[in-house]
């Protein structure tokens, strides 16, 4: 699905599960290397129905509460300084990756502080994480890339468990509703998608951001001119370039008639390409594909919708605020290294982001 209509319609459904053990016979079918198991075998929040799901949300909600966002403020601050500060002393003219020096190690290290993800298996948690991503690995590698993505989450519970802490693993620990609490598969399946999510969403929308702005000198003077707001940018960058292509999958619980000649079938999987929603010219027109971070209307689905809608938005959208207002601020004279052409895209069916972005800070 790419209609906006019809992917708000279907992401707010009752009608529709993210649960594919009751609701997609095709599961048995598929083989235990499949790419996408990550995004499909676990047990979450994320791929749970009903009641079982709106269990477990409650007790994953304390992690991203607007009180707890807003205390995580000065950590990015501080976080965005010290890079501004690294970034400053590389020589006038060199070119930089801003992707891997900047707007990967925001999300990443604010994530990995938030969960308690001790130094000494930081590295580890990237590298899992990143290959969770990269949806192009071979059967065989992707399967090797699941296993160790297991054991690395598994291994920071055992950590938390043995020595807890005041993070949200220890919290997710400790967390009960009534007499239930997250079994094992349960707290490593969470953590999965709440580190993994929690951190390649800010990076794509800090990469492609810039991108929009170095591209387009007229929606850089706008911004400089005070037409436009820092949260204009951001919310057309999470329109016309939402940070997360695909987050498969959904299954029908019963047939389900859309009109116009669709009828998905009971036990079918469903696709919702939420990056595609912003570029619906049903909503924008024929300037949907246009970055125009002056336009009225930016409606968009970046972080979903219904009651899978991404728990940590508001933080997402703070640290891009504040890398962003820093990054500009202190190198003016921001420039691409390459020509936009040959940026090259990520290897993933999951995330819409660029490999490096190489740029120019300060000129000769």
């Amino acid at each position: 699905m790419t209609r906006h209509d019809l992917i708000r319609q279907l992401a707010a459904d009752r009608r529709v599960s993210r649960d594919p053990r009751q609701h997609w016979p095709a599961l048995e079918s598929l083989p235990q290397d499949w790419p996408l198991n990550v995004w499909v075998r676990v047990t979450n929040a994320f791929t749970s129905y009903g009641a079982e799901q709106r269990r477990l949300r409650r007790l994953i909600s304390v992690a991203f509460t607007p009180r707890r966002t807003e205390s995580l403020r000065p950590l990015v601050q501080d976080l965005v300084d010290r890079l501004i500060r690294e970034l400053a002393a590389v020589q006038p003219g060199e070119a930089v990756d801003l992707r891997s020096r900047f707007a990967y190690v925001i999300p990443t290290e604010v994530i990995c502080d938030l969960f308690g993800v001790p130094d000494s298996m930081r590295d580890w948690t990237r590298r899992v994480i990143d290959a969770a991503l990269h949806t192009a690995a071979t059967p065989e590698q992707a399967k090797a890339d699941f296993d160790d993505l297991l054991a690395c989450m598994g291994t920071l519970v055992a950590a938390k468990r043995e020595t807890p802490g005041t993070d949200l693993t220890s919290d997710l620990i400790a967390a009960r509703d009534g007499e239930a609490k997250l079994d094992e598969e349960q707290l490593v399946s969470t953590l999965i998608l709440m580190i993994g999510a929690g951190s390649e969403t800010a990076v794509n929308l800090i990469v492609k951001a810039t991108l929009a702005l170095l591209t387009r000198p007229d929606q850089l003077a706008l911004l400089r001119a005070g037409t436009v707001t820092w949260d204009d940018v951001i919310e057309e960058t999470l329109r016309r370039d939402g940070p997360i292509m695909h987050m498969p999958l959904r299954y029908a619980v019963e047939d389900i008639d859309l009109g116009e000649g669709v009828l998905i079938k009971k036990g079918e999987a469903i696709l919702l390409a939420f990056g595609a929603a912003g570029r619906d010219p049903a909503v924008h027109g024929d300037s949907a594909d246009d970055f125009d971070a002056a336009r009225a209307v930016k409606d968009h689905l970046a972080f979903g919708h219904g009651v899978h809608y991404c728990l940590g938005a508001p933080l997402a959208k703070m640290e891009a605020d504040l890398a962003l207002r820093a990054l500009f601020g202190t190198f003016p004279d921001l420039r691409l290294a390459v020509p936009e052409g040959e940026l090259r895209p990520q290897e993933s069916f999951i995330a819409n982001g660029h490999q490096k972005l190489p740029v120019v800070l300060r000129e000769r």
